[in-house]
């Protein structure tokens, strides 16, 4: 395939995103590894079949030796753009946004990974940047935390729902997806507004916390674990705000 006519979408570290047609192709660098791309095509399918209103994974192939993923093409515009172009009306997008959010929680997926397992290998792997004596309390906490069983996305920003024309939304980008706590999902979804802008994530937060009838406490619980998660992306701007959160913190 001959991406040069293709139209470039996104460039990141580990991948750039074009669009063919009706087709995304995600072309990822081959420091991700093969096994990372194929993942990430096996937690879509297994998503889909829960039943959200998904773009479905099309192909897993190869271009110039390096490893690509083939994805519906959906039409509209990212709520992070919403937010971005339309600042006066952020807390109708930002419900929107939790809307979404729940209505992903509702579902099931029987067999993606479990959120706690993940989360405890993610804090296993930050020997080199988290004490041992911080990584068992991190994990008591972990343990500690109820057990469920809920869709979660595991990167759950504004850039990854897009709004078509009609006004319905969908969910992209599943690569991090597992079955557990929709309020461990939060956490994460806070902590990466927290690292933009505090206010969008206290508006976030307080209505993640409305609409769902959860006590803002327990999100707040999971911060330290969620921000423990986070680390292991290794971007070292994020890494001292992230540090902090790994503090395990009793909120009154």
């Amino acid at each position: 395939m001959n991406l040069k006519d293709k139209k470039l979408l996104v460039t990141r570290p580990y991948k750039v995103v074009y669009q063919d047609g009706d087709r995304i192709i995600k072309v990822f660098t081959k420091e991700h590894g093969k096994a990372n791309v194929f993942n990430e095509a096996l937690c879509t399918a297994r998503v889909e079949e829960s039943g959200l209103d998904i773009p479905p994974v099309l192909e897993v192939t190869e271009i110039d030796g390096e490893w690509a993923l083939a994805i519906q093409y959906v039409a509209g515009e990212t709520l992070e753009q919403k937010m971005e172009n339309d600042p006066l009306n952020i807390e109708t997008y930002m419900e929107q946004f939790v809307d979404a959010q729940l209505s992903m929680h509702a579902k099931k997926a029987p067999r993606l990974t479990l959120q706690k397992d993940k989360f405890a290998r993610k804090i296993a792997s930050l020997k080199d940047k988290i004490d041992a004596t911080t990584r068992y309390e991190l994990n008591t906490r972990l343990q500690s935390m109820p057990n469920h069983t809920k869709l979660c996305h595991g990167d759950f920003n504004p850039s990854n729902v897009i709004v078509r024309e009609d006004g319905t939304m969908t969910i992209v980008d599943w690569a991090h997806a597992t079955q557990g706590n929709a309020s461990g999902d939060a956490a994460i979804t806070y902590l990466e507004f927290a690292l933009k802008n505090q206010k969008k994530a206290d508006l976030y937060l307080d209505l993640f916390c409305k609409k769902s009838d959860t006590a803002k406490q327990y999100v707040q619980k999971w911060l330290p674990i969620a921000a423990a998660a986070q680390m292991t992306k290794d971007i070292p701007e994020e890494e001292a705000f992230l540090r902090r959160w790994t503090e395990i913190i009793d909120f009154q």
